[in-house]
Order: C-alpha cells, then sequence, then structure tokens
C-alpha cells in the first residue's frame, strides 16, 4: 500500500501539484493509514456490535413473547380438557336418563296394550 502511495506522491511531485516538503515520508503515510483503517475497522466493528446487541434483544423479546403465548395456549388447552371431562360426565348422565326414559316408555307401551 505504501509504494503505491510513494508513486502518487512522485507523480505529484513530478507534475509539480506538491512540493517536496508537503509529502508525507512513507513512515509517516503507513502510520497515517493504518490509523485510518484501524478507525474504520473500529467503526465498523463498533456497528457491528450495535447490530448484534439489537439483534439480541429482538430474539430475547420474542422468545419471551413466544414463551407468554405458549403459556396461554398451554392454559387455554388444560381448560378446554377439563370442560371436554365435564361435558363426557354429562353426556353420559344423559344417556343414562335417556335409556331409563326409554325403559318406561317401553313399560308403558306394554302395560296400554294388555
Amino acid at each position: 500500500m505504501a509504494a503505491g502511495v510513494w508513486r502518487v506522491n512522485a507523480k505529484m511531485l513530478r507534475a509539480g501539484m506538491l512540493h517536496r516538503r508537503e509529502m508525507l515520508t512513507a513512515s509517516v503515510r503507513c502510520t497515517y493509514l493504518l490509523r485510518m483503517e484501524q478507525t474504520q475497522a473500529g467503526g465498523q466493528l463498533r456497528r457491528v456490535e450495535v447490530a448484534l446487541s439489537q439483534l439480541e434483544s429482538m430474539i430475547d423479546e420474542r422468545l419471551r413473547n413466544e414463551r407468554a403465548r405458549g403459556d396461554e395456549i398451554a392454559a387455554r388447552l388444560a381448560r378446554l380438557e377439563q370442560q371436554h371431562e365435564e361435558l363426557k360426565k354429562v353426556a353420559s348422565d344423559v344417556e343414562g336418563r335417556l335409556e331409563r326414559a326409554m325403559e318406561y316408555i317401553r313399560s308403558l307401551l306394554a302395560a296400554d296394550q294388555q
């Protein structure tokens, strides 16, 4: 990278665009570029860290919402199972009453035919 910068400085010097004392030495130029790259990399790293932090927050919130939803569904399922059991009891009770009513009707019909 420094060689490319050095060539640009030399071309600019020949073209009269840059005076020799305005040129940066290769070590200063490399240090400057390195610091610039580190600053850019640091900024990118911070952006990545912020993005990851936001993503973690979103995932945590989603997990909390899904757990709450799962708890609600589990409670609803338990309630429905309890209602199902109660309905089965009512249905068997109604079936028993219906059987007894049919027996009573048969006995009345038998008594009427005699």
